[in-house]
C-alpha cells in the first residue's frame, strides 16, 4: 500500500529571504570589542557627569560595531573610521539645522541630506556606510535635545567610534600568534584563497564546481581588500607584509589554472589539491611549505597548475613582495557611480523616505502624540535602515525590522522593571554591544539588539521608558518605506542592477579583448622553458616529478608572455570576476523583492550566467594560450557561441550589445 506524501508549498522568494540567516563560528574577538566599547564609554561619561555626551559616544560605538566585520586591521580603519566621519558631519548638520530652522525648512534640509547620502551610497559598501551614518546622525542631531553644541557632539561621536577602532587595532585576535599580529587578518585572508583553490580542484568535474568557483572569487576579493587597505606609505613597508603580498600574487596563477580545469570539466587526481592546502597551512603558520606533491602534466591546465605550484614554492622561499593586481578607483569613477542611474534612483528614493518620515515625525511631535517624549528622531532613523538595499530586499527589511523592534521593545520593557538605574542599564548596553557582532547575521536579530541598546541609552539620558512609542514609530516607518519603495520614479527601474551588470559586461569584454590581443602577439624569446628555469630550491620542494620529463618536448614550444602583459591580464581577470560577483549580489536581492519590484530586473540573472561563462572561457583560453601559443578551436567555438547567445538577453535588460566593447 503506497503512502502519498504531502508536499509543502515553496515559500515565495521575499519571505524565504526574510527567514534566512548567515551561519558561522562566533566571532569572539568582535564580541569582546563590543563589550568593551559602548558600555564602558557610557560608564565613564556618567561618572564624570557628562551623560549626554556619553550617550552620543555610545551610539557612535554601536554603529561602528555594526561595521566591525572580519578582515584586516588596515581595512577596519576605512570600514569604521570613514563612516564615523560621515556621522560626525551629519550630527553637526542636524544639530544646527534643528536649532536654527523651523519644521518646514528642517524637513527640506533633511530631504536634501537624504538625496546626497543616497547618491553616494551607490559608490560602494564603505560609501553606503557613510551615507547611513550621515543620515542617522543628522536625525539624532536634529531630534535629540542635548545641552552641548554641535561641535562637541561631533567630537564625542568621533571619540566613540575611535575607541572601538583603537580596540580593533590594539587587541590581538586568535590568529595573531603566528608572526606579526598586525597582519593576522591579511594572513587568514590569503590562506583562505589557497583553501578555496584546493576546494575547487576537489570539485572539478562535479556539480559543486560552479559554487566552488564562486567561493574562490569571494576569497580573492576578500584577500585583495584585506591587503589593499589604506596605508601611510605607498608600498608595503615591512618584510611580513611584503611576504603576504607575494603569497597573494602567487595564488593568482593557481586560481587561473584551477578555473581552467573547472571549465574543462574533467576530474583531476586527488593529489592536485594537496599542494594548495599545504600552501594555505604555510600561510597560516607563517612557515615554510615543505614538499609539494606535483599534479599530472597531461593537459595545458594541469601543466599550468604545476608551474604555478613551482612559482609559489619560490615565492614562499623569497617573499619579495608582489602586485595586488588591482586598479584604484579614481574620483571620476566615484562621481560617475554617484550621478549614474543607480545613484540617481537610489538618491531620490532615500530623499523621499527620509524627508517624509522626518515630516511625519515632526507633525506627530508637534501634535503631542509623543506625550512626555521629546525625541522624534526614531522614525526617520528607522526609515534609513529600511531603505538601504544592501541590508536585504525591501519586504524582508520591513518584516525583520518590525519583528525585531517588537521583540527588542518587549525585552527592554521587562529589563526596565527589574534593572537598577543607571548601573543595570549600563550593563545592558555593554551586553547589547557584545551581541551586535553575532546579531548582524540576521536583520531581525540585529534590530532587536539595537532596539534594546538605544532604549537603554536614552533612558540613562533621562527619558522615560518608551517601548510602545518605538513600536508605533517603527510600524509607521515601515509603511512609509513600503509606499515610497513602490512609487514610480523617473527613468527605468532597477538602475542599480543594470549599473552592476553594465560594469560586469565592460570588465568581461576588456578581459576578453586583452587575451585575444595576446593571441595576436608574436612569440618572444623562448630560451629557457619553465621546466628548465626551475631553481634548485624549488626542485627540493617538489616530489614525484616522473611525468614532467614526458612533456618537456612540448613545453619548449610554449610562448613566453611578457610579465607586464600577464600582470595586466590578472588585473583584468580580477576585475571581471569581482564585478560579476557584485552584479550577482544585486540581482539576488532584486529577485527576492515583491513581484511588483522583482519584475523590473527579470532576465538579469541570465545575462550574469552568460557573462560568467564568458569569463570562465576566457580564462581557459588564456591558460591554453600560455601552453601552446594559440587559442584552441574548442575555445574559439565556445567564445563565438557565447557572444552570439549574449546579444538577445543583454538587449532585453537594457544594456549595450555584447559586440560593442570589442568594436574598437
Amino acid at each position: 500500500m503506497s503512502r502519498s506524501r504531502r508536499v509543502l508549498p515553496a515559500l515565495p522568494p521575499w519571505l524565504a529571504h526574510a527567514l534566512r540567516a548567515q551561519r558561522g563560528p562566533v566571532p569572539w574577538s568582535a564580541v569582546t570589542r563590543g563589550a568593551l566599547s559602548a558600555g564602558p564609554l557610557l560608564l565613564v561619561a556618567v561618572q564624570v557627569g557628562r551623560t549626554s555626551l556619553g550617550v552620543v559616544a555610545a551610539i557612535a560605538a554601536m554603529l561602528a560595531g555594526i561595521n566591525d566585520r572580519p578582515g584586516s586591521r588596515r581595512v577596519s580603519v576605512k570600514r569604521i573610521g570613514v563612516p564615523a566621519l560621515g556621522g560626525a558631519l551629519g550630527l553637526v548638520v542636524g544639530t544646527y539645522a534643528g536649532q536654527q530652522t523651523g519644521a518646514v525648512v528642517l524637513t527640506v534640509i533633511l530631504t536634501f541630506v537624504g538625496l546626497v547620502a543616497g547618491s553616494i551610497s551607490a559608490i560602494g559598501p564603505v560609501a553606503s556606510a557613510v551615507g547611513t551614518q550621515l543620515l542617522v546622525a543628522s536625525a539624532i542631531g536634529a531630534g535629540m535635545p542635548l545641552p552641548e553644541p554641535g561641535w562637541e557632539r561631533a567630537l564625542a561621536y568621533v571619540a566613540g567610534a575611535g575607541w572601538l577602532l583603537v580596540l580593533r587595532l590594539a587587541l590581538p585576535t586568535p590568529g595573531s600568534l603566528a608572526g606579526d599580529f598586525r597582519f593576522d587578518g591579511e594572513r587568514k585572508a590569503v590562506a583562505g584563497v589557497y583553501d578555496a583553490v584546493a576546494e575547487l580542484l576537489d570539485a572539478v568535474g562535479g556539480p559543486e564546481a560552479i559554487r566552488r568557483r564562486a567561493a574562490l572569487t569571494a576569497a580573492l576579493d576578500h584577500a585583495q581588500d584585506a591587503l589593499a587597505g589604506p596605508r601611510l606609505r605607498r608600498y608595503a613597508s615591512s618584510s611580513a607584509e611584503r611576504r603576504l603580498h607575494a603569497q597573494y600574487a602567487a595564488a593568482l596563477p593557481l586560481a587561473e589554472a584551477a578555473t581552467a580545469l573547472a571549465w574543462a570539466g574533467e576530474a583531476v587526481a586527488e593529489r592536485a589539491s594537496e599542494g594548495p592546502r599545504r600552501l594555505a597551512a604555510a600561510v597560516r603558520g607563517n612557515n615554510h611549505t615543505g614538499p609539494l606533491p606535483a599534479p599530472s602534466r597531461s593537459a595545458p591546465a594541469l601543466r599550468a597548475l604545476d608551474d604555478a605550484l613551482l612559482h609559489a614554492a619560490e615565492v614562499f622561499d623569497q617573499g619579495r613582495g608582489g602586485d595586488l593586481h588591482t586598479r584604484p578607483r579614481t574620483p571620476r569613477d566615484r562621481l560617475r557611480a554617484a550621478f549614474g542611474s543607480a545613484g540617481r534612483e537610489y538618491g531620490l528614493r532615500v530623499a523621499l523616505c527620509f524627508g517624509a518620515s522626518s515630516a511625519a515625525a515632526q507633525a506627530l511631535h508637534q501634535g503631542q502624540w509623543y506625550g512626555q517624549h521629546e525625541h522624534w528622531y526614531w522614525l526617520p532613523a528607522t526609515a534609513v535602515f529600511l531603505v538601504k538595499p544592501d541590508l536585504g530586499p525591501l519586504a524582508s527589511r520591513v518584516l525583520n525590522r518590525a519583528a525585531g523592534t517588537v521583540l527588542g521593545a518587549v525585552l527592554f520593557a521587562g529589563f526596565a522593571v527589574v534593572l537598577p538605574r543607571p548601573e543595570g542599564l549600563i550593563a545592558l548596553v555593554a551586553l547589547s554591544g557584545a551581541l551586535i557582532p553575532v546579531a548582524t547575521r540576521h536583520f531581525a536579530a540585529q534590530t532587536a539588539v539595537v532596539t534594546v541598546l538605544v532604549l537603554a541609552l536614552v533612558m540613562v539620558g533621562g527619558e522615560p521608558q518608551a517601548s510602545m512609542g518605538r513600536i508605533g514609530e517603527t510600524l509607521l516607518a515601515c509603511a512609509i518605506v513600503l509606499i515610497v519603495g513602490h512609487l514610480p520614479m523617473p527613468g527605468q527601474r532597477g538602475g542599480g542592477v543594470r549599473a552592476r551588470l553594465a560594469a560586469a559586461s565592460e570588465a568581461a569584454y576588456a578581459y576578453l579583448t586583452h587575451v585575444l590581443d595576446e593571441a595576436d602577439t608574436p612569440r618572444i624569446g623562448t630560451s629557457g622553458t619553465p621546466s628548465e628555469r626551475r631553481t634548485t630550491a624549488s626542485e627540493r620542494r617538489v616530489t614525484d616529478r616522473a611525468t614532467a620529463s614526458d612533456h618537456r618536448a612540448t613545453a619548449s614550444e610554449r610562448r613566453v608572455i611578457p610579465s607586464d602583459d600577464r600582470a595586466t591580464r590578472w588585473t583584468l581577470r580580477r576585475e571581471a570576476y569581482r564585478t560579476l560577483a557584485e552584479a550577482r549580489t544585486a540581482i539576488s536581492l532584486s529577485a527576492h523583492e515583491l513581484p511588483a519590484l522583482a519584475r523590473h530586473t527579470e532576465g538579469a540573472d541570465d545575462v550574469a550566467d552568460l557573462l560568467e561563462r564568458l569569463v570562465d572561457t576566457t580564462t581557459a583560453c588564456a591558460v591554453h594560450l600560455d601552453d601552446t601559443g594559440r587559442i584552441g578551436p574548442e575555445h574559439t567555438e565556445r567564445l563565438t557561441a557565447l557572444l552570439d547567445e549574449l546579444a538577445g538577453p543583454v538587449e532585453r535588460v537594457g544594456l549595450r550589445p555584447p559586440g560593442t566593447p570589442l568594436a574598437g
